[in-house]
């Protein structure tokens, strides 16, 4: 690889059709933070705009996940040592992505711990949550679970920063990896408040809120963010502190549509 050749980050998640989140966010977010974006779908998740827009989840089949991934890692070995995993959906998935990780050494895996999807079944989440949380946390080297993922895999109820704070341990503590537990705007106060810990540093990361509503792609493009970071090899705790004023401009600048929520612009920075 020469100077003027980018840092290669692979996406294993799925497509996202309005273009705010999934596959879609990830490899926009991985152009604007100068990296070469790989993507291998697992699903395809549409909104429903005649059933209050809700989720249509149509997951991509194992052996056409295992496909796309020996392509990717047989076209780019020796230079692909970053990926981060998103949207998986079925337990299926997660063992076929599981597996082709073991295929060969990773110096960054990060996990954007999707555990629910909305278009499933309660039964086959849970079975989803316990296979992710069974197969794929422990390859992890840095996650970044939102409010509701960080209380699921800590256990515990996160109502302020000092939950937030022992939630970040917690989950080191299980998964052995750097942590970015995200607060957002689901604390109460001024400020976005996301906690990063790695087994020694605790730092609080936090800005203005940028309204008081949850805008779509933030999560995904925080984790693309932080991946991006980590292929150029920048460390853990600045690849965080990057990841995040990278995604409070593009959540500064985003846009509407006619569907209930906004997404966020990746090209915030730029405008």
């Amino acid at each position: 690889m020469t100077s003027s050749t980018p840092a290669i980050a692979l996406s294993i998640a799925g497509s996202e059709a309005t273009g705010g989140a999934g596959a879609q966010a990830d490899l926009k977010t991985f152009e604007e933070l100068g990296t070469f974006g790989i993507i291998a779908l697992t699903c395809i998740v549409s909104f429903d705009p005649k059933n209050n827009w809700g989720h249509r989840f149509v997951p991509v089949a194992p052996q056409v996940i295992a496909d796309q991934l020996e392509a990717t890692q047989t076209a780019y070995a020796g230079s692909l040592d970053t990926v981060k995993l998103g949207m998986m959906g079925t337990p299926d998935t997660i063992a076929t992505v599981a597996a082709a990780l073991s295929n060969q050494e990773w110096k960054n895996v990060v996990l954007d711990p999707v555990l629910i999807c909305k278009g499933q079944e309660p039964g086959a989440a849970l079975d989803t949550d316990q296979a992710l949380q069974a197969q794929l946390l422990p390859k992890a080297t840095f996650v970044t679970p939102n409010h509701f993922e960080a209380e699921v895999l800590s256990g515990i109820e996160i109502k302020t920063v000092e939950d937030l704070k022992e939630a970040a341990r917690i989950i080191h503590e299980k998964s052995g990896a750097a942590v970015l537990a995200k607060g957002g705007v689901r604390l109460e106060g001024p400020d976005a408040v996301d906690v990063f810990f790695d087994g020694e540093t605790l730092e609080v990361l936090a800005t203005p809120k940028v309204g008081e509503v949850a805008v779509s792609g933030a999560g995904c493009s925080l984790a693309a963010a932080v991946t991006a970071e980590l292929a150029k090899g920048v460390a853990p705790l600045e690849a965080a502190r990057n990841a995040k004023a990278f995604v409070t401009e593009a959540i500064k600048h985003r846009v509407g549509s006619a569907a209930p929520f906004d997404a966020v612009y990746q090209g915030g920075a730029r405008a």
